[in-house]
């Protein structure tokens, strides 16, 4: 745990002092679009900020490679090479498209390329395991197939989520922060190392997006681009193929006691099944409905809209941070509630825990202009947003008004109306 640990901090570290840099280097070339009809964001702000994730790839890799345990990952298979020949593949895309807008249908033809890329080195599904019928081996062209399809698809849904600052981030690094658990507890606990692996590019991923979220936070200073965005779209679903069907059930020793306790245990076989669409669960139903929204009003699929999930939170009346708030606690709902599930697959208080908190997040959604109040005795605590109309204006410095000019009443931060230091007005809301 201790060699992960400082694997996810390495790459956290450099990510995070790479971005600055790499924020004016974006200044500098002109990747700074101009703002579009479907962007949130009302001024114009720099992207590329997935170079910066990349070199934190390179790096948790580069060190992963010399640390006593995680070297024989990179001795007994040779999926890290794999990862990274497709990450510079996408991300060279990625950069491309982020300074000169290339077409769809180029970058779709370049992700399935990174795919193939990792096939060929071995990153690849050999078998599934289906309840009721057990482990199904796969023909080679079957496997190639699946695995592109599971990174074309986890590509697209990340790149699609990422609307809002810090969306795509925090979720991508809730949903490796569930699959850490998950794949490090079948590599620990039952001792199968083909989930080494898998354990540890979820580690770094979570430092990839640990070190771009300080930078990326509303109001963001940098984007990740689809330099950042299909990357890691690419290292999750790296994760996801390298751990599935990979799970030996005769090897973690479960057929054991009755046939219902057996069902019980053999969930965490076909957890690889699941997991890999729960920790996608939100940036996947978002991409499927725009392109249903898409194509039933005749425009391609991948033309731009402003009808995705997080659009629609603002246009119910939600805030930009609580509105990624919320993403983030639907996503850390489903990921978390699945790993909890192929922990202990029989206890009733998984089920209920889950019930509650989906009926808490609804409550959520439905009081879209609830502004939390801190009490009087904690306002000098708390950002000025949090405190009360009163208190705030009190707190606003007096403006002296000399003869013959026009009287002006003076407005605290965090008053409704004002967004904060790059505040020119009322936001409007999302249309």
């Amino acid at each position: 745990m201790r060699e992960y640990l400082l694997t996810l901090c390495v790459t956290a570290a450099v990510t995070y002092l790479l971005t600055g840099p790499v924020r004016k280097f974006a200044i500098v070339a002109g990747a700074m679009p101009e703002i579009r009809a479907r962007d949130v964001h009302r001024e114009p702000t720099p992207r590329l900020g997935g170079i910066a994730m990349f070199f934190g790839l390179c790096a948790g890799l580069l060190v992963a490679d010399h640390l006593t345990n995680l070297s024989e990952v990179f001795e007994n298979s040779n999926e890290p090479r794999a990862l990274l020949s497709g990450a510079a593949l996408i991300w060279l895309i990625g950069v491309l498209d982020d300074k000169f807008e290339i077409d769809a249908l180029i970058k779709l033809g370049g992700q399935m390329i990174a795919a193939g890329v990792m096939v060929v080195q071995g990153l690849t599904i050999l078998w599934i395991p289906v309840p009721g019928v057990g482990n199904v081996a796969l023909t080679q062209w079957q496997g190639t197939l699946l695995t592109v399809a599971l990174v074309v698809i986890t590509i697209n849904a990340v790149n699609f989520v990422d609307g809002l600052d810090g969306l795509a981030a925090g979720t991508v690094c809730i949903a490796a922060a569930a699959f850490f658990m998950y794949a490090y507890r079948i590599w620990y606990s039952y001792g199968i190392e083909a989930a080494a692996p898998a354990t540890l590019f979820a580690a770094i991923l979570m430092g990839m997006c640990l070190g771009f979220l300080p930078h990326n936070m509303h109001p963001a200073r940098i984007f990740m681009g689809d330099s950042g965005s299909m990357l890691i779209g690419l290292v999750l679903a790296a994760g996801a193929i390298s751990v599935t069907g990979q799970v030996d059930p005769d090897a973690m020793r479960l057929f054991s006691g009755s046939e219902r306790n057996t069902v019980h245990q053999m969930v965490p076989v076909y957890i690889p099944l699941l997991m890999p669409l729960t920790i996608i669960a939100i940036p996947a139903a978002d991409l499927i409905l725009a392109i249903v929204r898409r194509t039933w009003r005749g425009q391609s699929p991948f033309a731009a809209d402003r009808g995705h999930l997080h659009h629609r939170l603002l246009e119910i009346g939600h805030s930009h941070s609580r509105a990624v708030l919320i993403m983030y606690f639907f996503s850390a709902l489903i990921a978390f509630g699945a790993l909890a599930f192929s922990v202990n697959a029989a206890s009733m208080w998984i089920v209920l825990g889950v019930v509650f908190l989906s009926a808490i997040g609804l409550v959520l959604l439905l009081l879209p202009r609830f502004t939390p109040r801190a009490p009087r005795w904690a306002e000098h605590f708390v950002p000025p947003r949090y405190r009360r109309r009163g208190a705030a204006v009190e707190a606003a410095p007096a403006v002296v008004v000399e003869e013959g000019e026009d009287e002006r009443v003076p407005v605290a931060a965090g008053v409704s109306g004002v967004n904060g230091a790059t505040a020119v007005g009322p936001r409007s809301r999302a249309r």
